[in-house]
């Protein structure tokens, strides 16, 4: 009995240290299987370090690969307080080479953390202070790599690129829109130490930073340039309030340049105030359309088939009364008997209103919401405005009236280029942008590439034909004359738009505008100007917007390398205007029968014989009554 229960106890206590036995390689196998990651990254975190290395900000370049946001390279300080030897020693040296305040020093060297960022003062150090430092040789103080970003043309395309703040994260513009893409991985330099904080000799880790990605943009520098010039220009000789210009590819959306006045430098931001850095005009500033707007209206009324372009007429007396209320034309005593074509030429509101009653409101109002106006475009940048439509259910025919020749409304800028894109382009409405492409920041090769974005289709190609017929002959014949180019076909429409305040129109204060394509017969480019409010010129789109935005489209030829062509709308000249005439074929005539063919021109004739056989300008293009001609003979 005795020893029956002897062999039972030691039975259960052998089943129980079986049993704890179990757990244990249980436990252990948890451990090392389901734990191990956890508990060795807290067991490293005792005695591992990092010493940060910041990476590099992806470049933002044009459409051809000019750098227009890249990175300098800088160094910071960061001290190790665990390594410091002799804290008031390193904070009194270290105040001294940065000019800064003892105290403050020494709360960062003594600061119970691992590792602690000498921040502001020992930041983006420059090279004779980093080596002051680094000739200190004290433990514990470290210069780390930090790149600094830098915006090589300066106030160039300021608002579209935007700023960063010193931590490198994006503050506006594509720099905000896109920070996800443009921040890259940091990396490190990883060593070991004791308790209390001292290195270890033991081999450091190092991982380097990965940059962050290249955005392509849309925009071609060289035009880019171009409307800055003009900008430049338009405020030294107008000293404006405001001024804009900006092209878009009306074929797909893609924004070619943007700029505005006033701007900024992106590199010292800090120096401007708020309300300059933060407002984008062509894609924030919204106000009365004018004239511009006037499209809209035709391509609505052609595409309804509610006017005849060349059949219709409309006799405008100089004013016209809208339920009670009279709407005048710009020019005194008006333009008498029309066609609509000549309405649209003349840009004459009374003629305007006519075709906006022929549409009626709800009509009107249906394509200008396809058009798009009223929201924003989509536009990939921060800061984006809708503008202000009237409610439709509280629109009478003054404000249907109004509408029509674009007043009492608001739009943006990008509003309207993007609008009369699609009028003219054949009648498709496309989403702008002006990130093209994702490159990869070491070997730019393709990320991902986008393509344009088609909205919705408005009007019919064969509408939007009988557009670009009206709005050429608008530059040919009518108030954007200033805006001809001989051998090239423009199209384009004058704008005039009066300012409101506080809900009343300021006398003697317009925001003159001009929006231009070419080729008229097969757009490539379409440009859009606004001065604000210029001093000492005649207050009219026609006479300041249009002759910017034909130095803008002559400067697109060469850079977009748009070819002439014979089939220009010839053009109605003034005694003021300079006159061109059609180069006569002089190739294969003699040198004698060359010079009668030619007389009046100035001829600067090169090499031998008697035959000519070149002459520049070619024949049948239009060249100045006493212009240069070159001629080879042979």
């Amino acid at each position: 009995m005795f020893f029956s229960e002897v062999h039972d106890r030691m039975r259960f206590v052998f089943l129980i240290c079986i049993i704890i036995l179990i757990a244990i390689i249980i436990k252990v196998f948890y451990i090392q299987v389901f734990s191990y990651e956890k508990l060795n990254s807290l067991a490293e975190g005792l005695w591992s370090r990092e010493l940060p290395i910041k990476a590099d900000r992806g470049l933002i370049v044009d459409r051809n690969g000019k750098v227009l946001a890249s990175n300098l390279t800088t160094v910071s300080l960061v001290v190790v307080p665990g390594q410091i030897k002799e804290p008031e020693k390193v904070a009194k040296d270290l105040a001294e080479i940065l000019d800064s305040d003892y105290k403050d020093m020494l709360l960062h060297v003594t600061k119970s953390t691992s590792i602690e960022r000498v921040h502001p003062e020992g930041r983006r150090l420059s090279y004779d202070i980093a080596e002051k430092i680094n000739k200190l040789g004290y433990d514990g103080v470290y210069l780390l790599k930090e790149s600094k970003r830098y915006y090589p043309y300066e106030t160039v395309l300021s608002h579209v690129l935007g700023y960063v703040g010193i931590d490198n994260q994006g503050l506006s513009g594509l720099e905000l829109y896109y920070d996800d893409y443009l921040t890259g991985a940091d990396g490190a330099i990883k060593y070991f130490s004791d308790g209390k904080g001292n290195k270890l000799e033991l081999t450091e880790v190092y991982e380097a930073p990965t940059s962050g990605i290249t955005l392509q943009l849309t925009i071609d520098m060289d035009l880019q340039m171009a409307i800055e010039n003009e900008l430049d220009n338009a405020i030294a000789k107008y000293n404006p309030e405001q001024a804009l210009i900006m092209a878009m590819n009306p074929n797909t959306g893609e924004i070619l340049a943007m700029a505005s006045r006033p701007n900024f430098n992106s590199n010292d931001y800090q120096k401007y105030k708020t309300e300059v850095i933060n407002r984008n005009l062509p894609i924030w500033m919204t106000y009365e359309p004018g004239s511009t707007f006037k499209i809209i209206t035709l391509s609505a009324a052609l595409e309804e088939k509610t006017i005849n372009l060349f059949e219709d007429t409309f006799h405008d007396g100089g004013a016209i009364n809208v339920d009670g209320a009279t709407i005048h034309c710009w020019k005194a005593g008006g333009h008498g008997s029309q066609t609509m074509l000549q309405v649209v030429e003349n840009s004459c509101n009374p003629g305007f209103v006519h075709i906006g009653n022929t549409l009626g409101t709800e009509k009107l109002m249906s394509y200008i919401d396809k058009y798009g106006f009223g929201n924003k475009t989509g536009v990939d940048l921060n800061g984006e405005s809708s503008g202000i439509l009237f409610d439709i259910n509280k629109m009478g025919p003054v404000e249907l009236a109004t509408t029509s020749f674009g007043q009492g409304i608001s739009v943006t800028p990008i509003q309207q280029i993007r609008a009369v894109s699609a009028a003219i382009n054949g009648g498709t409405l496309y989403t702008p942008y002006i990130v093209g492409s994702f490159l990869e920041s070491e070997t730019n090769s393709l990320i991902k590439k986008i393509n344009p974005q088609k909205v919705r289709q408005v009007i019919s190609s064969e509408t939007s034909k009988l557009v670009r017929h009206a709005l050429e002959s608008v530059v040919a014949n009518g108030s954007g004359k200033n805006a001809y180019i001989e051998n090239y076909r423009v199209g384009g429409k004058t704008g005039t738009a009066q300012k409101v305040k506080d809900g009343k129109y300021l006398s003697g204060n317009y925001i003159l505008s001009f929006i231009g394509f070419m080729p008229a017969d097969s757009p490539e480019i379409a440009v859009y100007v606004a001065i604000d409010n210029p001093k000492g010129v005649t207050q009219f789109g026609g006479v300041v917007s249009a002759p910017i935005a034909k130095s803008v489209l002559n400067s697109a030829i060469e850079i977009l390398d748009i070819k002439p062509s014979l089939e220009t709308m010839p053009r109605e000249y003034t005694w003021l205007d300079v006159k061109y005439v059609k180069m006569p074929n002089v190739i294969g005539l003699s040198k004698e029968e060359a010079k009668k063919v030619l007389k009046g021109f100035k001829v600067e004739y090169s090499g031998s014989g008697d035959t000519v056989i070149y002459q520049s300008p070619e024949s049948e293009y239009y060249v100045e009554e006493t212009g240069t001609i070159k001629i080879l003979l042979g």
